[in-house]
């Protein structure tokens, strides 16, 4: 058909071309050149004024391959380097794992992300292919679509035998003296399925604790570990299965970092000891990972421990308040916290200090905006059990409400619940009593009461630490081929950050560069080591051999072939680049004709 339409184009050029020079020019033989060139001309114009097009095969271009770049991919069975090979021999190489740098040519990847790779490949009209173990962890979050034309190249490993360490969970802090917990989840993988093994904890060369164990389900067994002995301060914790005779060694062992403080973290004194205050030392108890302490005051300066109701010395109780990093202080016992270097405080005051007390039924509502507003998203709250009497207080400038209450449901309202940033020490104030009954009465109202007690222990324990700077790691040991991420604790906005890491046999330096939600990342390799940052801040982290990616997992991927993605394509006419310039030197040509018959 477009041959057609290009034959009937050049007829009428030739036509109208002989019309001009043979009919109204009358040359006769002497027109032939610049009639012929003429023609040309326009034939070249009217196929490109039309734009006659013709079918083209298309073209095949080099596939993009995406290559797993996991652990798992180094984990017994799958041979890095025939993926490896495989993947170059069937276009040109990205690996995909996690967000580090793609220049990477191992398998170090402690991720297994295929989604924000698959949808950068889609962009581009190359093919592509995917080569990898099938056990993507995103999976369930891939565009059938961009999966449906990607092709899978699968290489999947084999079953094994593997008993693994596959969670530690504990406290991160406690108090010299006290007994550690460690809920410690083991579980077999094929013919491992239900063995038991023997359970061993250490630090350097001791051993702290042994115990048999099943690794039949992965649950939890708590595991009671002594720390009599234990000098204050950072102990790595390696929590290792003995003899366990299984294909992966490397899921044998994991790392637990625990401080041990000469104090405990978050200390509560209560004067007098009434309900508010057991319930407000339980709640803590239960929702805060520090180790707790609590005092009630009985009569005169006889103090005793909210936990076994022993008498202790006020030069114990002043101890702890003056060493603890959240201080909560109920009734009367508000001196205590003059000299406390806690950068968090919770006044809660009930009239002992001669403040005004209002009585009545004082129907609590959250405040328009704070930082614990989401312990009360969705709850009724004007619902709950009124305070029995609150103490007015006056924010200043600055300050945050996050409740206030109306008497009776009527009248004007008052914060009870106010909170303050000092910059190094943040304060919350509660000028109400008789919230325990929100804990007492359970449902709704002991949900919102254990939400809001732990938003604001989270709260005040976020200020800034002198010991830890201005920047703290979100977890101080993670999983091989993850980062150590830093988020920024100090006023103000986040600055780039020098930090020095010694350990694993050598010393580093590296800038913590935040974004904008303060988080920093740092990638090392396994080991243990010592950070100490330019502004003085210091503690110790671990990257630990063990990962996610070396357990056998579900493969999530089958094998198939991409859709074809391009359709026999055509090609217009405005397309060749020679048919302008035919134009161009027929018209040129014609004129020269012209010019040498003596026309214009």
């Amino acid at each position: 058909m477009s041959l057609v339409v290009v034959l009937l184009i050049a007829a009428a050029a030739a036509g109208l071309a002989a019309y001009t020079y043979l009919v109204l020019e009358r040359l006769g033989r002497r027109g032939a050149l610049p009639l012929a060139c003429r023609a040309v001309a326009w034939a070249a114009l009217g196929v490109l004024l039309v734009n006659v097009s013709c079918p083209r095969a298309p073209v095949m271009l080099r596939p993009l391959v995406l290559l797993d770049g996991s652990l798992s991919m180094a984990a017994g069975g799958v041979a890095w380097a025939d993926a490896r090979a495989l993947a170059t021999r069937l276009g040109d190489v990205r690996i995909f794992g996690d967000d580090r740098n793609p220049a990477d040519t191992t398998p170090s990847r402690g991720r297994s992300l295929l989604t924000p790779a698959l949808a950068a490949a889609s962009a581009s009209e190359r093919p592509v292919i995917v080569v990898t173990d099938g056990e993507i962890e995103d999976a369930p979050d891939l565009p059938a679509d961009l999966l449906a034309r990607a092709g899978v190249r699968l290489l999947a490993r084999p079953p094994r035998r593997d008993i693994a360490v596959v969670s530690i969970e504990g406290p991160a802090r406690i108090t010299a003296g006290d007994s550690l917990r460690l809920d410690i989840g083991v579980r077999g993988f094929g013919v491992a399925a239900a063995d038991s093994v023997t359970l061993e904890v250490t630090t350097g060369e001791r051993r702290l604790a042994r115990r048999r164990v099943s690794a039949a389900d992965g649950r939890p067994v708590p595991v009671a570990v002594p720390t009599a002995g234990l000098a204050a301060g950072d102990h790595l914790l390696r929590v290792a299965l003995v003899a366990a005779n299984d294909a992966e060694p490397r899921t044998d062992s994991r790392v637990h970092l625990v401080t041990v403080a000469t104090t405990p973290g978050i200390v509560v004194l209560a004067s007098p000891g009434d309900w508010d205050g057991r319930f407000l030392y339980r709640a803590i108890r239960d929702v805060a990972a520090l180790p707790v302490r609590g005092y009630v005051r009985v009569e005169g300066d006889r103090w005793r421990s909210m936990r076994d109701l022993a008498v202790v010395p006020l030069a114990e109780v002043r101890a702890a308040a003056a060493q603890a990093d959240l201080l909560v202080l109920k009734g009367a016992a508000g001196a205590f916290a003059t000299g406390s270097r806690a950068r968090g405080l919770w006044f809660w005051p009930s009239g002992e200090g001669g403040e005004t007390l209002l009585t009545g039924d004082w129907y609590v509502s959250p405040g328009s905006s704070s930082p614990v507003a989401g312990a009360f998203l969705g709850q009724p709250v004007d619902s709950f059990a009124p305070a029995t009497r609150i103490t007015p207080v006056q924010p200043a400038p600055g300050d945050w409400v996050a409740l206030t209450a109306q008497e009776n449901r009527r009248g004007a309202e008052r914060p009870i619940v106010v909170g303050h940033d000092g910059g190094r020490v943040r304060r919350v104030t509660v000028a109400a009593d008789g919230l325990w009954r929100w804990a007492f009465r359970g449902g709704a109202s002991e949900q919102s009461y254990r939400a809001w007690t732990a938003a604001t222990v989270s709260w005040l324990l976020a200020g800034a630490d002198s010991a830890r700077g201005s920047a703290r790691p979100m977890r101080a040991v993670v999983q091989n081929g993850r980062p150590l991420t830093f988020e920024w604790v100090a006023g103000g906005n986040p600055r780039n950050l020098p930090v020095l890491l010694t350990g694993s046999g050598h010393t580093r330096t590296d800038t913590l560069r935040f974004d904008g939600s303060g988080r920093a990342v740092a990638w090392l390799p396994v080991g243990e080591y010592r950070y100490r940052l330019d502004d003085g801040g210091s503690g110790t982290v671990a990257v630990e051999e063990y990962s996610d990616e070396w357990l056998p997992r579900p493969v999530t991927l089958t094998a198939h072939e991409a859709r074809p993605i391009r359709a026999p394509t055509r090609s217009s006419a405005r397309d060749w680049i020679w048919l302008f310039g035919l134009a161009v030197l027929a018209l040129s040509a014609e004129w020269l004709a012209r010019r040498r018959l003596g026309l214009r």
